[in-house]
């Protein structure tokens, strides 16, 4: 058959053009410590659910849940540690919470799936939001500022010190600009001259009259 005239070379090949399956890493994520056992967060304060059967509050529980509905629970646990009063929605502190959660949601998304640009974007655009709450958090209330950090659990970096790469064009067009700063003042100094000479005359005018007036 064709399989026993078949040489050693071709069964390589073959062998060599199968697909390989990478094995997925096993990535940590921020949703790991919430407990299967935990009910969703529509069915937590609800009286009835303590007298239903296994099978109904596993279904309403966190073991059966969406990646969406955990989300929305560890979100809730962060707001729950920063807020300043049970009816604190909107505090500088609360919008930090929420921009961490989306921000380790996104890391975890980008691990593994390194070339979605778009959650890209979105992630810089929410980590460039929390820095400016944090900045303003940190220059107006320090200690919220500190508590807030710690809480969350992030690091923050102060921003590096303003500094501009010197090229030869930057500096040609500094030297210019400074040219004509100069050339436009030897022109304006007369003018400048002539305004300060006034000025010194109407208040040498004003103390004469005012001795004037004494005497």
């Amino acid at each position: 058959s064709f399989h026993q005239v078949c040489s050693p070379f071709i069964q390589a090949a073959r062998c060599y053009a199968r697909p390989v399956r990478r094995k997925r890493k096993d990535i940590p994520s921020h949703l790991d410590d919430l407990p299967p056992t935990m009910l969703k967060k529509d069915y937590t304060n609800i009286p009835v659910i303590n007298s239903v059967d296994d099978v109904v509050r596993r279904l309403l529980s966190l073991e059966m849940a969406s990646q969406k509905e955990k989300i929305k629970i560890k979100t809730q646990q962060l707001v729950e540690k920063v807020r300043r009063s049970p009816h604190d929605n909107g505090s500088f502190e609360v919008q930090v919470a929420i921009l961490t959660a989306k921000i380790r949601t996104y890391e975890e998304h980008l691990q593994r799936h390194p070339k979605d640009k778009n959650n890209r974007r979105r992630m810089l655009m929410a980590i460039d939001r929390r820095k400016k709450l944090l900045a303003y958090l940190r220059r107006v209330r320090y200690d919220t500022f500190e508590n807030t950090c710690k809480q969350l659990g992030i690091q923050y970096s102060l921003p590096p010190p303003y500094s501009r790469r010197v090229t030869k064009r930057w500096l040609v067009k500094k030297a210019f600009c400074l040219k004509v700063f100069q050339e436009v003042r030897k022109l304006k100094a007369p003018e400048r001259i002539k305004q300060r000479k006034e000025r010194r005359a109407r208040a040498r005018a004003a103390r004469e009259k005012a001795a004037q007036c004494e005497g």
